[in-house]
């Protein structure tokens, strides 16, 4: 029988690792950027989101309305500064509303 170590690891920890082995961090990030968005923007926005993709630095969100997509176009800016804070680092550096 095998000689059982005695060290311990969180669950935290030991998903990054498993994240990390498998090379799943861009589809983490894209789960987290979408949950930020529907975290932040609230039920209205969220319920005209099509679609939220996160493609290199860009995050590019689908919008049901055209009026919703101009009034969020005035904030994009803020927008990304608060994904990003949310995020916990720079992840998103252009917000492009389609």
């Amino acid at each position: 029988m095998a000689k059982r170590e005695n060290e311990s690891y969180s669950l935290k920890d030991l998903m990054k690792v498993v994240i990390k082995e498998n090379n799943l961090s861009k589809g983490m990030r894209q789960m987290d950027v979408r949950e930020a968005w529907n975290k932040l923007m609230g039920n209205g926005v969220v319920s005209y989101t099509e679609s939220v993709q996160l493609q290199n630095k860009t995050l590019v969100v689908k919008l049901k309305s055209s009026v919703l997509r101009e009034e969020l176009s005035y904030g994009k800016e803020k927008i990304i500064k608060m994904l990003n804070e949310e995020m916990g680092e720079e992840i998103i550096s252009k917000l492009m509303l389609v």
